[in-house]
C-alpha cells in the first residue's frame, strides 16, 4: 500500500482518502483509484459508472440516495471546492441520522468514499466546480429518493453565507423531511 492514506470520519464507514501526488516543475501525477491499494486498506468494492457535474458557486446539490439500488460512491472535485456531506440512513447503525462533512477540492486532491446506504449532497463554496464520482451501481431514475439539506432533525452546518439562500434543484426543493424519510421505510414505500 502506501499511495494512499485512509481517514476515517466522525462516521467510521465514511473515509477520507488522500492520494500520492508526485509533482515537479511539469506539473504533477496521481492515482485516484487503484483497486489493489483500496482493497488493502478494507475498501473492497467495484465501480460500474463514473460521473461528472459542473456546478455555480452557491448551488446545493442533495440529499440524493437511491432506495432499491443503493450506491457506495468515491466522490472528488477537479476544479474548485465544495463542501460534501454524508448523511448514514442505515437503521441498525448507531450513527443513523448523523451527518459528516469535509471540503474537497482540486487543490487539496482529497477524496471522500461513501458506503451504500448513506444520503449525499455537496455546496459549491467556489465560483465554479466540478465535481467526480464513481458509483457501485447504475443510476436507476425511478428508484431516487432524497432529504430535505436543511432538514432540522439532521441539523448539517452547511457553509452557506448568512442570508444567502442556495440555488437548488426543482427536484431538490420537493424533498420531504427526514422524519418523512423514516415513516417511508417503515411503511416500505
Amino acid at each position: 500500500m502506501g499511495k494512499i492514506t485512509v481517514t476515517p470520519t466522525a462516521i467510521p464507514d465514511v473515509k477520507i482518502i488522500d492520494v500520492a501526488v508526485y509533482g515537479d516543475s511539469r506539473g504533477y501525477f496521481m492515482e485516484t483509484y487503484n483497486d489493489r491499494d483500496f482493497r488493502e486498506a478494507g475498501i473492497n468494492i467495484s465501480f460500474v459508472q463514473d460521473n461528472q457535474s459542473a456546478s455555480h458557486g452557491g448551488v446545493l446539490r442533495g440529499l440524493h440516495f437511491q432506495k432499491e439500488h443503493p450506491q457506495a460512491k468515491l466522490v472528488r472535485v477537479i476544479r474548485g471546492e465544495v463542501f460534501d456531506v454524508a448523511v448514514d440512513l442505515r437503521e441498525d447503525s448507531p450513527t443513523f441520522g448523523k451527518w459528516v462533512g469535509t471540503v474537497l477540492s482540486a487543490e487539496n486532491k482529497r477524496q471522500l468514499y461513501i458506503p451504500k446506504h448513506f444520503a449525499h449532497g455537496f455546496y459549491v463554496l467556489s465560483e465554479v466546480a466540478e465535481f467526480t464520482y464513481k458509483c457501485t451501481d447504475f443510476y436507476h431514475p425511478n428508484d431516487e429518493g432524497g432529504i430535505r439539506y436543511d432538514d432540522p432533525q439532521i441539523g448539517i452546518e452547511w457553509p452557506i453565507p448568512e442570508g444567502m439562500e442556495p440555488m437548488l434543484s426543482d427536484k431538490d426543493k420537493k424533498w420531504g423531511s427526514f422524519g418523512e424519510y423514516q415513516r417511508s421505510i417503515h411503511n416500505g414505500q
